[in-house]
Formats: structure tokens, sequence, C-alpha cells
């Protein structure tokens, strides 16, 4: 009989611990809830980090689109250049031929 009582008090303090290790969730559940806490912050970092690459991105593509309209003004500005230099070169070549018909006379 002895013996069945310290088996009972053994299962009985077994089940105790047994329940007490049950009750220790609670720290458990802080840091899930500490976890879920910096998911959402990271969350919200990469959702701004999102946002400013769209925005660099969109920024890039207006400086683009301001590059290609300078080349092409650029461009324009090359070619009245050249033709203002074709007629003043004509210009010049008006002259001279002025002055040598008037030397030749």
């Amino acid at each position: 009989m002895k013996c069945a009582s310290v088996v009972t008090a053994a299962a009985a303090v077994a089940v105790m611990v047994g329940l007490a290790g049950c009750t220790d969730l609670k720290p458990i559940q802080a840091q899930i809830d500490d976890l879920k806490t910096q998911l959402s912050k990271v969350q919200g970092d990469a959702a701004a980090a999102k946002s400013a690459a769209d925005s660099a991105n969109s920024a890039a593509a207006s400086a683009g689109q301001a590059a290609s309209g300078a080349q092409s003004t650029a461009n324009q500005a090359l070619a009245a250049a050249h033709a203002s230099q074709s007629c003043c070169d004509a210009t010049n070549e008006k002259i001279d031929r002025m002055f040598k018909r008037s030397v030749s006379k």
C-alpha cells in the first residue's frame, strides 16, 4: 500500500508540474506579440522603401525625357548653326567675287 501511495503522490506531482508548464505560455505569447509588432514595422519600412524606389524611378524617367528634349533642342541648334555658317560662307564668297571683279576692272 505504501508503494501505491508513493506512486499516486508521484503522479499527482507530475500532473501539477505538467499543469504548471502549460500555464507558462504568457512569455511565449509576449514574444509572439513582439514579433508581430516587429513584422508590422518591417512591412511598413518595406512599403516606404518601395514607394521611395517608385518615386525615384519616376524622377529618373522624367529626367530621361528632359534629357531627350534637350538633345533634340541641341540638334536643332546645331542644324541652325550649320545653316547659318553655310549662309555666311556664301555671303563671303559673293563679297570676294565682287572685290575680284572690281579689282580686275
